[in-house]
């Protein structure tokens, strides 16, 4: 039997080790290294990501804090300079004893006004804790907006993919907005991918109302779990229909997972994993099928065995990119 003191002694490690963690990704530049690293140690213990989550959120509650408090934690000693990371360090220690200090995270006093932004770059995922317990996963280059009030959550997605894993609140609707569509939840989880022309919604656990941004209240879609739908950029609701929300999501491990879907889906999703945009030369290539499955963070590999899946070939054009063409 583990005694207590060497329990304590634990959490106190692994508080440290997410603290460290913390201090690393701030830095301007993260090597792609260090990154495996951080993946691997938030594997290693579902306690790991818990803490990092607690410390990340304590961060993003800085908002809430007073100006001039704020100012006296962030005042660095031009002396200590070269110390940088390390009072970065003390500075997140002190943000988290001040937020709790204030009560910021207590379940009887959860912070009424909150905003913040989030943005992920080419092939970044990031997991986000909100102040009130609700946690998003953001996909490749996307960008979402939070803002809290009194009696409502409000995400904007401006680009990209988020998973929201909602904290049940009656009081305080969670409202997505994103392109010409809008969902409101109390409590669930789903997955909404703003592209250019539409907006995608799967919903894999709970219930939720999709309707056009403009739509009355009594406008909308419900949707149950394994069901989506899409909103046009006119804010026309599509009726529900059947999805897979695993293969949907699989992004949150590195998978493209493709069933049955048509190569101009395909291209756009692999898309927002490169540098260079991928195209179909024709409407024809682009309703050709695919199933498979393919690591987001290896495109090329998909691109090498196009050929020997369907009809088509691929060239590069001149400004880098590469089109897919039928043989």
């Amino acid at each position: 039997m583990m005694d207590s003191r060497d329990c304590a002694s634990a959490q106190a490690r692994i508080r440290d080790e997410a603290a460290a963690w913390f201090t690393r990704l701030q830095e301007p530049e993260v090597s792609p290294e260090q990154q495996l690293r951080f993946q691997q140690w938030l594997a290693e213990d579902p306690q790991h990501r818990h803490e990092f989550q607690l410390l990340e959120a304590l961060w993003a509650a800085t908002d809430l804090v007073p100006r001039a408090r704020l100012q006296a934690l962030c005042a660095t000693p031009p002396a200590k300079a070269r110390r940088r990371p390390l009072l970065r360090f003390a500075l997140a220690a002190g943000v988290a004893t001040l937020a709790l200090g204030l009560g910021l995270f207590s379940g009887l006093n959860q912070p009424v006004s909150y905003s913040a932004q989030f943005v992920t770059a080419l092939g970044e995922r990031r997991h986000v804790a909100l102040p009130d317990g609700s946690q998003i996963d953001l996909n490749s280059r996307s960008h979402l907006q939070v803002r809290y009030a009194r009696n409502q959550r409000l995400i904007k997605l401006v680009e990209g993919e988020a998973l929201f894993n909602v904290e049940h609140d009656t009081d305080r609707p969670f409202v997505v907005a994103a392109g010409a569509g809008k969902v409101t939840v109390t409590g669930t989880r789903f997955d909404v991918r703003r592209d250019e022309r539409q907006t995608r919604v799967a919903v894999e656990q709970g219930r939720v109302k999709v309707q056009g941004r403009d739509a009355a209240a009594d406008d909308f879609i419900a949707l149950t779990p394994g069901q989506g739908t899409h909103v046009d950029e006119h804010g026309k609701v599509a009726q529900a229909y059947a999805v897979n929300p695993e293969a949907l999501t699989a992004w949150r491990s590195g998978k493209l997972v493709f069933n049955n879907a048509s190569l101009a889906e395909v291209v756009a999703e692999v898309s927002r994993y490169r540098e260079q945009p991928l195209r179909v030369a024709s409407a024809a290539v682009g309703e050709l099928r695919l199933t498979s499955v393919f690591k987001s963070d290896d495109t090329q590999a998909l691109l090498k065995a196009l050929p020997s899946i369907l009809p088509v070939e691929v060239r590069t054009l001149a400004d880098g990119s590469q089109e897919i063409f039928s043989r």
